[in-house]
């Protein structure tokens, strides 16, 4: 019993395992629907606000209403204080509500789902495996935090395969652009980049405030970049800046300088943004 938790479904405190939406819900039927993870530490969450900027973009982005940001706090709050957990993910869903059986959106309003799940800090080092599918970055949902991740359940599994913890894809134009769940960062030349916006990729929260506090640049990179790179990490709501030591079957050396120094500034810097 100790592992049940308590969600928030459109203004109610359920048990998780008895919450429930319509089997009529656009976000089941098509993945209409946008999402935001945050991380919540000792019952506080991170970058809250950013969070939210980004689910409204990703709203509008859908043709969805503004989410109520108010709202959203309220049930974000609901939710942490009766889930005590020390590090959890704390996972905001809002869809475009019951529809008919197609891709016509209903009239009833969208859904909101808050939900909560603990989890371990994740390993300092990883492994990752670059799979043949590409992002489109033409895409009428490019750059877009949507609920359909089919694509991605794909390729994490393909890189699963290979003992890789993230799959990273290259954009239709053959460019370096993202991993399923987060950003990439390379090290040339003593110079710490990563994929611009324009490559199709999502504005990871994390990898703004990296850019930001580690003086990175955005560019457009070759998949080749992966290659050549003498340090390689991920960013991600989860996985804060974790060091990738293999793609594929290229081995790097361990947590290199730049990298060590992302990890440290992210970790003193980061107990700033965690909203009340």
């Amino acid at each position: 019993m100790h592992n049940r938790t308590t969600s928030w479904v459109n203004g109610t405190l359920v048990d998780s395992a008895d919450a429930a939406v319509s089997v009529l819900d656009h976000g089941l039927t098509t993945g209409d629907g946008v999402f935001e993870t945050m991380k919540a530490v000792d019952g506080r969450a991170f970058a809250v606000t950013r969070h939210l900027d980004r689910l409204t973009r990703s709203a509008r982005g859908l043709g969805l209403p503004d989410p109520d940001h108010d709202l959203v706090r309220e049930a974000c709050a609901q939710v942490l204080a009766a889930n005590p957990v020390p590090l959890g993910r704390l996972r905001v869903t809002y869809t475009g509500g019951n529809a008919p059986l197609g891709s016509e959106r209903g009239t009833t309003g969208p859904t909101l789902v808050v939900a909560l799940g603990a989890i371990n800090r994740r390993p300092d080092e990883t492994a990752v495996a670059v799979v043949p599918w590409r992002r489109n970055e033409h895409s009428a949902v490019a750059g877009l935090k949507t609920t359909s991740y089919a694509e991605n359940v794909v390729a994490l599994a393909a890189a699963h395969r290979v003992g890789a913890s993230e799959a990273v894809f290259a954009n239709t134009a053959g460019r370096l652009c993202e991993g399923t769940g987060s950003n990439v960062f390379v090290v040339i030349g003593g110079r710490l980049l990563t994929p611009a916006l324009s490559s199709g990729c999502l504005a990871g929260i994390t990898r703004q405030l990296v850019i930001d506090w580690c003086g990175a640049e955005e560019t457009d990179l070759p998949l080749s970049a992966l290659q050549d790179a003498e340090e390689i990490f991920l960013t991600s709501t989860t996985r804060d800046v974790q060091a990738v030591t293999r793609v594929d079957d290229r081995e790097l050396p361990g947590t290199g300088p730049v990298t060590a120094k992302a990890m440290t500034v992210f970790t003193e810097r980061s107990g700033d943004d965690l909203d009340p």
